[in-house]
């Protein structure tokens, strides 16, 4: 594959940039719900776990039981098992809003994951000292727990995002819309090598991106 013999009058740029907006739309939606969901999703596996607050080992195992067969599932079955589901939420199952769904479904437990590990890293001498001076449950874990794992919630926010571009680009296999389903559509169906190229390397450029970003932010909240 030589890029001289490549004829860039191909590229149809505007569908480009459609495609790189659909990508970040679908991106931004499915990130925003993906912490909603997973971050107290996260919080409630690492509570219910051995020697933590409200630790209780049968809810920890169905709950940690869940969490991992969802994470378990190829994302590209995801797509397809989630079709009547999708549908029923959002009235499609292709484009952007057909995306959305299920990039939540599979991105939601592995954040949760994430969150999970990053609470543990927390010292258990703060959880203590919040417990002897009478702290509530909710205020242990909005003002001890969560702000000092917040360099750590960060940077699981950053994997997430990276994952979920990967899953955006996924997502075209089933026409759902964004620099994955322009690739496949003509990058791949109609062996428009170019295009295959630009999209590639536009998805490159988001994920450095993101983790510049990312690290940025961690680096601040580190520092506080």
């Amino acid at each position: 594959m030589n890029p001289s013999t490549f004829d860039w009058s191909l590229i149809d740029w505007a569908d480009i940039w459609l495609a790189t907006q659909d990508t970040l739309i679908m991106l931004g939606v499915s990130l925003g719900f993906t912490i909603l969901l997973g971050l107290p999703l996260g919080v409630l596996l690492f509570l219910l776990g051995p020697r933590q607050l409200l630790a209780n080992k049968p809810a920890y195992a169905l709950l940690s039981f869940i969490v991992n067969a969802l994470r378990s599932l190829p994302f590209v079955i995801l797509l397809i098992v989630l079709i009547p589901v999708t549908v029923k939420l959002v009235g499609t199952s292709i484009g952007v809003a057909g995306a959305i769904p299920p990039l939540v479904v599979g991105a939601a437990p592995f954040f949760a994951r994430l969150v999970e590990a990053a609470l543990r890293e927390v010292d258990r001498g703060i959880i203590e000292a919040s417990q002897a001076m009478g702290a509530t449950l909710w205020q242990i874990i909005t003002r001890a727990l969560l702000p000092e794992a917040l360099p750590g919630l960060l940077a699981a926010s950053t994997v997430t995002a990276v994952t979920l571009v990967s899953y955006t680009a996924m997502s075209g296999v089933i026409g759902g819309g964004g620099l994955g389903d322009l690739a496949i559509r003509y990058g791949y169906q109609r062996f428009q090598t170019e295009v295959m190229v630009v999209t590639v390397l536009a998805l490159l450029i988001l994920v450095q991106l993101l983790q510049m970003a990312g690290d940025w932010l961690v680096k601040r909240a580190a520092r506080k």
